[in-house]
């Protein structure tokens, strides 16, 4: 004899089927929110284990940073570290990364902030490059040790080999078009070339501390050299002080 459907039954297998979706949904939703939330986690640990490194290299140099190093000084277990890195060159390796990009990132947001003309543009990069974020002991000590280190190491000169080519372009493109706009006759790769090297060098007694050579005095010397180098772009910083 066949059942008979009513409608009440009806609406009872359409409320279960309804349920049984919305179950479903919740879990998949859970499963998602689970997974972002290991996701979140995991990138939590590793930029832990990352300032860690950086405070580390900054202490005790490069030769003297381990991994149980790293791990104490992050306030982690061992386990973790090598957990996310497995070995304390990956864990180098992701640092530098992580610094470069950093810097990187640094400066195009100055190149992008001082819009389109070149003497706004390069005197924001020679800027960006005495910010507090980016110049300061702790970090300038780790890309010390990095930098002792790089020509021994092929990985260290790949990874940042590009980020330094494209970052020498835009100074080279800067110079030629100062260049063009105020007659100069240097060349503009040269003045680059030139302009790279007096800011590494105020980086490095920077770095050094054996001199009284503050971020401001160093940021000050930078702006007498594009005075120096470009006075019809820059007059403000050249000539005696006026009281």
């Amino acid at each position: 004899m066949l059942e008979t459907v009513t409608p009440m039954k009806t609406a009872e297998a359409r409320e279960a089927v309804l349920e049984s979706a919305r179950k479903n949904g919740e879990s998949a939703r859970k499963n998602e929110t689970e997974k972002r939330g290991r996701k979140a986690s995991k990138e939590v640990r590793q930029l832990q284990l990352i300032e860690a490194t950086i405070d580390s290299l900054a202490k005790r140099g490069y030769s003297e940073t381990t991994m149980a190093d790293v791990a104490d000084g992050a306030g982690l277990s061992r386990g973790i570290v090598n957990f996310h890195f497995e070995s304390k060159e990956k864990l180098l390796v992701a640092t530098l990364a992580y610094m470069a990009d950093e810097y990187a990132a640094h400066w195009r947001a100055a190149l992008t902030r001082a819009g389109d003309d070149p003497a706004r543009q390069l005197r924001a990069l020679v800027a960006a490059d005495f910010d507090r974020s980016i110049c300061n002991k702790r970090k300038l000590a780790a890309w010390c040790a990095f930098w002792g280190e790089a020509k021994s190491r092929p990985t260290y000169q790949a990874l940042c080999g590009a980020r330094d080519a494209a970052y020498q372009k835009i100074f080279i493109d800067l110079c030629a078009a100062l260049k063009e706009s105020g007659d100069y006759a240097y060349e503009p790769q040269v003045m680059a070339l030139a302009l790279s090297a007096m800011l590494e060098g105020l980086w490095l007694r920077l770095m050094m501390g054996t001199e009284d050579v503050t971020r401001e005095s160093a940021l000050q010397a930078a702006n007498e050299f594009l005075s120096a180098a470009f006075p019809k772009h820059y007059p403000w910083a050249s000539g005696p002080k006026k009281a």
